[in-house]
């Protein structure tokens, strides 16, 4: 949790240091902006709330929801999070950066890499999935 507002955070400096530059007031003003939205993209505050892997394991086992590993900063899980929009609180998520549990989950789907998105539903499990394949295995 921790490193993700730290990320967050980051991106608030760029946009000051970026309008501070900024030749005219409208175009630091821009700067500024694009860098707080992504300040607010890559924050905690724009994902459903996380899990740790053995609740969302047995949550997932009892009602077949996929669970979603994930870590803040990640471009890929970005995208498939805004794809999903409000779909996205059909899964569990999980991420691997607070749970160790869930960044051994992934290493064992992976092969031993931390690649994230990792999507587990039953047996299967797909690393980046496309965001169709998922919202068409979530529940309506």
């Amino acid at each position: 949790m921790l490193r993700s507002w730290w990320m967050a955070g980051l991106m608030l400096v760029c946009g000051v240091l970026a309008a501070a530059g900024g030749d005219t007031p409208v175009v630091a003003v821009a700067e500024f902006l694009v860098f707080a939205v992504l300040a607010v993209l890559f924050s905690p505050l724009v994902f459903p709330r996380s899990l740790p892997a053995a609740e969302a394991r047995e949550r997932s086992a009892r009602d077949g929801r996929p669970v979603v590993y994930w870590r803040p900063g990640c471009r890929y899980w970005l995208r498939l999070r805004l794809r999903l929009g409000r779909r996205a609180g059909r899964a569990y998520w999980v991420n691997i950066w607070r749970d160790p549990d869930g960044a051994a989950a992934v290493r064992a789907v992976t092969g031993g890499d931390e690649t994230v998105p990792t999507v587990v539903l039953r047996d299967e499990a797909v690393v980046n999935p496309e965001p169709t394949w998922l919202r068409e295995r979530l529940p309506s």
